[in-house]
């Protein structure tokens, strides 16, 4: 595996990396050119065993050895101090290894709901932590696919798969592109659209029937504001999950994690989950 030795943090070969704590300029960056940056050893193996091709590897020259065993192919191998990895990202790198990947063109709305039982819906989640932590309950919980409102997050963007540990891998997505008519196309695939919200009249998620619950398609809203009104009036029926003490909501990606279980309690898992 050559290595490429790396001293100056503006050269133009560790372009891909660069400034990756700046939000904007990544999102300006790295759709357009067909990227997204893995971060950790662990998260860029999972990449790869997803089938995503890689661009580049930009590692801590201290920990080369970890990629030892990884064909490279025709991805070079750049290799730095910890200074000018700092220099050129923005933020330490205590993982000490990144990687380019190139994207792969998105399934449509249609392919992820036919191939798929259960569901997420997000709408304007926005939040990168949230995003990445929902995906990651997704796969561990049962729910087969994520649709997204065009006002959502990038799924790629380096913290939402940090956070999904590259579960954002392994998890099929697509976008809603009408929204929220998009939800019609949901339902007439088969799928009870099941609104969360804190409103009182809402039905608590344990009391669903097993009729709604068999193909569930969850919707959920932007931590704070919740689900907006059009989004609520265009699903089949607003769910809660049950509050004690005063505590009116949770985190959006902690109540996903709830409602998720709660969907498929009594589902067997197969043995090769």
């Amino acid at each position: 595996m050559p290595v490429h030795q790396i001293t100056d943090p503006d050269d133009d070969r560790i372009a891909d990396y660069r400034a990756l704590t700046d939000v904007e300029l990544r999102t300006r960056w790295e759709p357009p050119h067909g990227l997204f940056i893995a971060e950790g050893e662990l998260v860029l193996r999972r990449a790869l065993r997803a089938g995503y091709p890689a661009r580049s590897y930009l590692v801590d020259a201290k920990r080369i050895d970890q990629l030892a065993d990884l064909d490279t192919g025709d991805a070079p191998v750049y290799a730095a101090t910890p200074d000018v990895l700092q220099q050129a990202t923005g933020f330490h790198v205590h993982r000490g290894v990144l990687a380019s990947f190139h994207r792969r063109s998105l399934p449509t709305a249609a392919e992820v709901l036919a191939a798929a039982r259960r569901i997420v819906i997000l709408e304007d989640v926005n939040n990168h932590t949230n995003l990445g932590a929902i995906f990651r309950g997704a796969a561990a919980l049962g729910v087969d696919a994520v649709l997204l409102s065009p006002t959502c997050a990038d799924p790629l963007y380096r913290r939402s798969v940090r956070v999904s540990m590259g579960e954002v891998f392994a998890v099929p997505y697509a976008k809603l592109d009408r929204w929220p008519a998009g939800l019609d196309q949901v339902r007439e695939a088969g799928f009870t659209v099941l609104a969360m919200t804190p409103a009182p009249d809402a039905v608590p998620m344990q009391r669903l029937t097993p009729a709604q619950r068999e193909r569930a398609a969850l919707l959920l809203g932007a931590e704070g504001p919740g689900l907006t009104a059009a989004a609520q009036a265009a699903s089949d029926v607003r769910v809660v999950l049950p509050m004690r003490r005063g505590v009116d909501s949770l985190n959006v990606a902690a109540a996903a994690a709830v409602a998720f279980w709660e969907l498929g309690r009594d589902d067997a898992p197969s043995d090769s989950e």
